[in-house]
């Protein structure tokens, strides 16, 4: 391009509004070109439009079209909070709720999601909810937690629904009522909540607040485990592994546990190894149902540490070891396990008798004959 052309090009732009600018970006935006849009947005940010300085906030925050920059985030989404706009406020509450360009402070977190919350955002009035809920930034009042979660609750929001939930469900900011709980999950549950979805299930599985039914609860946990939700993948395994709700089958049981021990559930990585140590499901395997057991011992689940010592005290799995039997009983025994703490005792013993045997051979070997 010549200077010529560069000068015709600035005089064009000169000649366009703030507005016409903010249209620019968005049209660039639209095709593609994010440097360009980036751009636009600063150029109608710099002249007091407000919705280009949330998006420029965006583009910085991002890295979309601009080098990644939280701290100009911040700053953009800040002029734009000041002036009112609400998703800005939003932004910029979270900012201090993660310490994301701002130093971390939930004081101001909590006042931004407020003045965001108040214009009727639901995103902020569910996040301000758990703010009161927990404590953080404000003091804790679950009545206010409530308050804003219902709030968000009532205009779809599916976090805030779900968080109702338990509100309901523990007696917390309301009288405790099982039928609400079911009413607010079931809304977040049809909405693809998996938090929700699960909890669902679970109410249909024990039959709290509703009618039991063990089909039901398995098409629930169905959905959530679809999705991911460990907990969900546990009970739909546990509901394979004993024909509730479907037919028994070990294999898909095991395949539903392995996905939730995977993520780290204790329980599930018990339950695999108890299905590896007898062949349910898979290919009976000492090594990896020791393996499995251990990674649940290692997070305190008292049967996988009662289990991993009987691996020991056995050699199941793994060389024979009495110190870390001993060890995994004890873990086991602190965790009030009656079959461990009956262990101990029957290992004191015999460690008893063994020492005055020896006794009883070296006092009578040391008579005269």
């Amino acid at each position: 391009m010549t200077s010529r052309q560069n000068v015709n090009r600035e005089e064009e732009e000169s000649l366009l509004t703030p507005e016409e600018m903010y249209q620019e970006a968005l049209q660039c935006s639209k095709d593609g070109d994010m440097e360009s849009a980036a751009e636009w947005y600063r150029k109608a940010a710099e002249q007091g439009v407000i919705k280009a300085q949330v998006n420029l906030g965006y583009c910085y925050h991002n890295g979309v079209g601009v080098e990644q920059d939280c701290v100009k985030a911040a700053e953009w989404y800040r002029k734009a909070a000041e002036q009112g706009h609400v998703s800005a406020q939003t932004h910029l509450a979270y900012c201090y709720e993660s310490g994301t360009g701002v130093e971390q402070d939930c004081v101001k977190a909590a006042e931004w999601y407020l003045k965001a919350a108040e214009q009727g955002h639901a995103l902020a009035q569910c996040k301000l909810g758990c703010f009161y809920y927990n404590g953080e930034g404000v003091e804790q009042d679950f009545e206010q937690a409530i308050e804003w979660y219902r709030k968000a609750a009532e205009q779809g929001d599916a976090t805030a629904q779900s968080n109702l939930v338990g509100c309901y469900h523990n007696g917390e900011g309301v009288e405790q009522n099982f039928a609400k709980a079911i009413e607010w999950c079931r809304k977040a549950a049809e909405q693809g909540y998996a938090t929700a979805q699960y909890n669902l299930g679970w109410y249909y599985d024990k039959g709290i607040g509703v009618e039991q039914d063990f089909a039901q609860a398995v098409e629930w946990f169905c959905k959530a485990a679809g999705q991911g939700d460990a907990m969900a993948q546990y009970n739909l395994g546990d509901c394979y592994y004993n024909g509730k709700g479907v037919e028994q089958d070990f294999a898909q049981a095991a395949k539903w546990y392995r996905k939730a021990a995977e993520q780290g559930d204790a329980m599930a990585q018990f339950n695999l190894g108890h299905c590896y140590y007898y062949g349910e499901g898979v290919e009976q395997d000492d090594i990896l149902a020791t393996e499995w057991f251990r990674k649940a011992a290692e997070q305190g689940f008292l049967d996988a540490q009662h289990g991993l010592a009987v691996c020991y005290e056995a050699g199941i799995g793994v060389g024979q070891n009495m110190s870390q039997a001993i060890f995994w009983y004890r873990k086991a025994a602190e965790q009030g396990c009656d079959a461990a703490i009956e262990k101990l005792e029957e290992l004191e013993r015999k460690k008893d008798e063994t020492l005055f045997n020896k006794l009883k051979k070296w006092i009578s070997s040391d008579l005269p004959s």
